[in-house]
């Protein structure tokens, strides 16, 4: 019988249904043995015979989908066969019928199982009317049991189908959640990527970036003999650099920060002043309101806009000013230098191949706050970082 379990209720609807069968079975046969009519032999062979279809029916099961409709179909009219031949012997088989009421509720689909209940269900009634004549019992037994059987039939085959679509539910849940599992796992690598590139784009580019620019002031010093502090402040920087990129390997707090963040904004300062500009630096508040996710971010927002100012500002003079307090904290970075059309670079960053505004603008993202940009043509650039309150 074909039969795919679904749920512990249906198992325990097949094992009743097998342990009925198996006792009416039992039924007949110990009444062809007790009365031993002369057909006891053909009876036995029936029975022996029903035993044998009715276990063939689990094998149904292993078949493709497509077979095992018609060899189940093919598999119950045999069942059926067998059932009536024996009925024609032994009256007893009679309630065999209840059994197949299930059976062709469940093999047969759509309206043919309830047609094969009412056929059977006459058959039944007829046999037992020829064997013993017609009385209430005979007559009214088997309908009573064909209209339980329809009624538990039909439930079962609604719990099956809501059963099945349930599965089909589960099982597209737990799809749609390795998606989105794969989805997470494929972000948070993105965003480590892109954490990488904001990292390595604001000390170990922006650094190497400085050291190019001081040697070029050491090479054009007065004199044979190159500008000594130019050549020392590159070696610090590079020193510098060989440190962020080995604190991106142990996932540390930067090496920069050890002394705070003051100091490591007034070291930024005097590298740029090396450069040849004028770097004021003023830091106010508390800086211990600020976590070292946020320090790190604020300092390596300072180094990138410093980095833009050098490449790009042409600025003589730079103001860096943080005010750090509990309510929140604001950073500033100001130049006089040529300035430019926030806007404009917005749209052309992509295509440019520009990283620097851009990732200070995700970091200022990451951290909840806001970033402001003034500038135009001619008249310097302002840029403004907003943290608001600030935790330690």
């Amino acid at each position: 019988m074909a039969h795919r379990t679904l749920t512990p209720v249906f198992v325990g609807l097949r094992t009743g249904l097998h342990l009925l069968s198996a006792a009416l079975l039992a039924v007949v046969v110990v009444r062809v043995l007790i009365v031993r009519p002369s057909t006891m032999g053909a009876a036995l062979a029936l029975a022996g015979c029903f035993v044998v279809l009715y276990l063939l029916g689990a094998r149904i099961t292993a078949l493709a989908p497509r077979r095992r409709a018609a060899a189940g179909a093919a598999w119950i009219v045999a069942l059926t066969v067998c059932w009536v031949a024996l009925l024609i012997l032994v009256p007893e088989a009679a309630y065999l019928v209840f059994p197949l009421f299930f059976l062709y509720l469940h093999v047969l689909r759509g309206a043919a199982g309830p047609i094969a209940v009412v056929v059977t269900t006459l058959i039944a009634v007829v046999a037992l009317g020829l064997h013993g004549g017609f009385t209430m019992g005979g007559v009214v037994g088997p309908l009573v049991g064909a209209g339980v059987a329809l009624l538990i039939g039909l439930g079962y085959r609604a719990l099956a189908r809501e059963a099945a679509e349930r599965e089909a539910l589960l099982s597209e849940l737990i799809r749609t959640r390795d998606r989105l599992a794969a989805a997470e796992r494929e972000q948070g690598v993105l965003a480590e990527r892109g954490r990488l590139a904001r990292d390595i784009h604001d000390t170990v580019a922006q650094g190497l970036s400085s050291i190019q620019m001081l040697l070029h002031a050491a090479e054009a010093a007065d004199g044979d003999r190159p500008g000594i502090e130019h050549i020392r402040l590159a070696r610090e920087t590079a020193a510098e650099g060989l440190a962020d990129t080995r604190r991106f390997i142990r996932e540390l707090a930067p090496p920069t920060l050890e002394g705070g963040l003051a100091a490591a904004l007034q070291r930024l300062g005097a590298q740029g002043a090396q450069a040849g500009r004028t770097v004021c630096v003023e830091v106010t508040g508390d800086e211990s309101v600020l976590r070292m996710d946020e320090q790190t971010a604020l300092l390596r927002i300072a180094q990138g806009a410093i980095a833009n100012i050098g490449q790009h500002a042409h600025a003589d003079t730079i103001e860096l000013v943080l005010d750090a307090a509990p309510e929140g904290t604001i950073l500033v970075v100001r130049d006089d230098g040529v300035g430019f059309d926030p806007a404009e670079v917005r749209a052309g960053a992509a295509a440019a191949g520009s990283f620097g505004l851009r990732a200070i603008a995700e970091r200022v993202e990451q951290l909840g706050g806001e970033l402001a940009i003034d500038s135009a043509p001619g008249q310097g650039t302002t840029l403004t970082v907003t943290l608001h309150g600030g935790s330690a």
